[in-house]
């Protein structure tokens, strides 16, 4: 098993357990009693952070083929190694702490890494976060720790408070992490600051909006090329995962490339299978009658499949998410949609913010939840800046 595969498998674990066979004391077994039975054992305690074990081991050194390596720092979790830190003194580039030190690591000793969560690279200046597979291009920094509307700061400490709380952590690992295949190989995807914090707001705001009694989950604003297609992914899987309820995802677009862009998404990322995604990508408006009237995860389509404003599904627990929430979401297809969806919650993706005369977007979904602008974007590396 190659190193970023051997993560998955581990990861995988983590996050679901592992079925292991117990004795069954309470049934009947070749007419006598015993038995086997199957039982999840949990790795790690997702809903309370105090019942885990959290250590930090420096210079913790490790057995290779020809000398024993010693990363900086690692966290452990529960006993497994999840952090690994590299520091550098400053004047010499954390850059060096990725590509020399921690490069070295993962080819002399790969075991630290199977159940590895994130790396951390900083010369005290420069503080660097990045998954197992990330290279440095994708390294990103962290620049706030709680909320969007903290002053944004470069710093060591932000980026350890930030990313390794307790909390934070186990946040972090468990619903902002993704393995997508690519033809050049399976890739690590762990979601950055503003994904983060854009995506548990918008959840936030989508309970709240419910409390109301209200379908107005609000408008998730990142800047075009900051990973809006991820973060949907992440939401979705949160979603399904952490509230109660048999929910439905509902992910529509308004033109073809990008119902089938975010569809391959979903896909690669393993939200969906295969199967799964063909089977709840609606090819006709009927088809999409038969999807809305059943229990699916899942479905995707095109907001054309609305033609008629006839009621589809009453259910509460269905949540709509529309990509560029401008355009096509005033006219008789948007309304269609409501009328066929009247109790689900409307939240908007867009990458372009509510300019002059699209204060209907407002209406239809609410505020904003998230803001993640171009500036911000250019600042932080995710988008080439605009001549």
């Amino acid at each position: 098993m190659s190193l970023e595969a051997a993560n998955r498998e581990v990861y995988r674990l983590l996050k679901e357990g592992i079925t292991v066979s117990v004795p069954d004391q309470h049934r009947e077994h070749g007419g006598r009693r015993g038995g086997q039975c199957s039982e999840r054992l949990r790795v790690v305690d997702w809903e309370d952070p105090a019942n885990n074990d959290f250590l930090l081991v420096s210079q913790f050194s490790v057995t290779a083929a020809l000398y024993a390596c010693r990363p900086d720092l690692v966290g452990f979790v529960n006993g497994l190694p999840w952090v690994v830190i590299e520091l550098k003194k400053p004047g010499v580039p954390a850059r060096a702490a990725c590509v020399e030190n921690l490069t070295h690591y993962k080819q002399q000793i790969p075991a630290l890494f199977w159940s590895n969560a994130l790396l951390i690279a900083s010369n005290g200046t420069d503080s660097r976060v990045g998954s197992l597979t990330a290279d440095w291009g994708r390294w990103v920094e962290w620049k706030r720790i709680a909320r969007e509307d903290e002053a944004r700061r470069v710093s060591l400490d932000v980026m350890l408070r930030g990313t390794c709380a307790p909390q934070r952590l186990l946040d972090l690992v468990e619903n902002f992490t993704l393995f997508s295949e690519h033809k050049a190989g399976l890739v690590k995807i762990l979601g950055q600051n503003h994904q983060f914090l854009g995506v548990n707001n918008a959840i936030a705001a989508m309970l709240a909006a419910r409390q109301l009694g209200h379908g107005r989950g609000g408008v998730f604003w990142q800047t075009q090329g900051s990973g809006k297609s991820f973060s949907r992914v992440f939401f979705a899987e949160k979603v399904l995962r952490k509230l109660a309820g048999n929910w439905t995802l509902v992910v529509v677009t308004d033109r073809v490339e990008l119902d089938e862009q975010i569809a391959k998404t979903f896909k690669s990322t393993g939200a969906v299978s295969e199967i799964e995604g063909d089977a709840c990508h609606a090819a006709s408006g009927a088809q999409l009658r038969e999807l809305l009237r059943g229990h699916h995860r899942y479905v995707f389509t095109l907001v054309h499949k609305f033609q008629t404003p006839e009621l589809l599904c009453d259910r509460s627990d269905v949540v709509v998410l529309t990509d560029e929430a401008h355009r096509s979401q005033y006219d008789t297809l948007a309304l269609n949609m409501r009328a066929a969806l009247p109790r689900a919650m409307f939240l908007a993706f867009t990458g372009t913010p509510l300019i002059a005369g699209e204060e209907r977007t407002r209406e239809v979904f609410g505020d904003y939840v998230s803001i993640y602008d171009f500036q911000q974007s250019i600042e932080d590396g995710a988008t080439v800046p605009l001549f």
